[in-house]
């Protein structure tokens, strides 16, 4: 066989490989292309979260709010004079599954109740959740009976009360120190989480919030066993990455409030971890978390390290996908004049 005919038939294997290739990728992005568009609004939440933040973020110089909260009485139910009430008085807790609350649990419960004497209080359990879900959202009831976390049924639980009747939502292991009155002046108010986005530990709302409304709708899209991992699976299709990465979509972030803490000090009404904020006592009860959970935790802390490395992977691949492209070009030369001495050196070389 002449070197002439051997590159031919090289050149022609190439391409028929190359065109395969390219056929099973286009044909995968289309298959998976709603799902590649919801993984990639999750994974890119740190690069769009703080688009906007001087308006979704509580401030003393644009809402005129105390974040220490010790201009205001402990006791202060309401929003405060000349202000309107846009969040229900009802406080709502959340029990579901056969365990039962621990007794720090009912005790931090009850601080709540004791600081907001005057709000209604409910108290949710397997019973009337199911009855509540069935009869006001039964288009996702067979979602919610789904899910395969208990906690996941907790979070779209609570999105789900939130709509309908508004109030204040809480983990059963947050104590109260006071009255979350004067946050009740905001349509949505949710903590700021660390390094990103909002946490789902409490939530404050008016009944049929808009974009608690936006968070019912996604709820079936992103349900998903994201990567065969607990942790990511909660976060990813009902917690607070799932939420955050939704208000990081909003044509309008302005009405949807995040509570963070001055400038000196950022994360004051953070609840990561077992902490203590001007609002509560968290104590840090998150039994649901999974092994994968210290993996998430240390790449949020590393997401810089994180973007390089993908980058650098990028840059890779193209690399390589410039080198075939060039060694196809030469075989192509190669197949019609046939191999100059010069032309079998730069082979060689590359």
């Amino acid at each position: 066989m002449s070197i002439r005919n051997f590159l031919g038939r090289a050149l022609r294997n190439k391409r028929l490989v190359l065109s395969i290739i390219t056929f099973f990728a286009l044909l995968f992005v289309w298959v998976f292309r709603d799902d590649a568009y919801t993984a990639w609004t999750l994974v890119s939440l740190p690069l769009y979260w703080a688009n906007g933040a001087e308006e979704f973020y509580i401030s003393k110089e644009r809402d005129n709010f105390d974040l220490t909260f010790a201009n205001y009485s402990k006791s202060q139910t309401g929003a405060g004079e000349g202000l309107t009430d846009h969040v229900p008085p009802i406080l709502h807790h959340i029990m579901l599954g056969s365990r039962k609350a621990a007794a720090d649990w009912n005790a931090a419960r009850q601080t709540c109740l004791d600081w907001h004497p005057d709000y209604e209080h409910r108290l949710w359990t397997d019973e009337n959740a199911v009855n509540f879900v069935a009869e006001k959202f039964p288009d996702f009831k067979p979602t919610w009976d789904a899910y395969r976390l208990p906690i996941q049924r907790v979070d779209a639980l609570r999105y789900m009360i939130l709509y309908e009747y508004g109030g204040i939502i809480f983990d059963m292991d947050l104590e109260c120190r006071r009255s979350l009155g004067p946050l009740r002046q905001f349509k949505f108010v949710a903590p700021a989480a660390h390094p990103t986005g909002f946490s789902v530990s409490f939530i404050m709302s008016s009944k049929q919030n808009e974009f608690v409304a936006t968070i019912l709708r996604e709820l079936p899209v992103y349900d998903r066993n994201w990567f065969g991992l607990p942790y990511v699976t909660v976060m990813f299709s009902t917690g607070g990455h799932f939420a955050s990465a939704l208000h990081a979509r909003l044509s309008n972030r302005s009405e949807s409030k995040v509570l963070g803490g001055p400038p000196e000090d950022p994360k004051l009404n953070s609840l990561n971890g077992q902490v203590t904020t001007p609002l509560f006592n968290h104590l840090g009860s998150s039994s649901w978390h999974s092994y994968d959970g210290l993996f998430i935790m240390l790449l949020g802390k590393h997401i810089k390290l994180v973007a390089v490395v993908v980058v650098l992977i990028a840059a890779l691949v193209s690399v390589t996908i410039v080198a075939w492209y060039r060694t196809g070009l030469s075989l192509r030369r190669l197949s019609v004049s046939g191999p100059s001495d010069e032309d079998l050196e730069k082979m060689a070389r590359e």
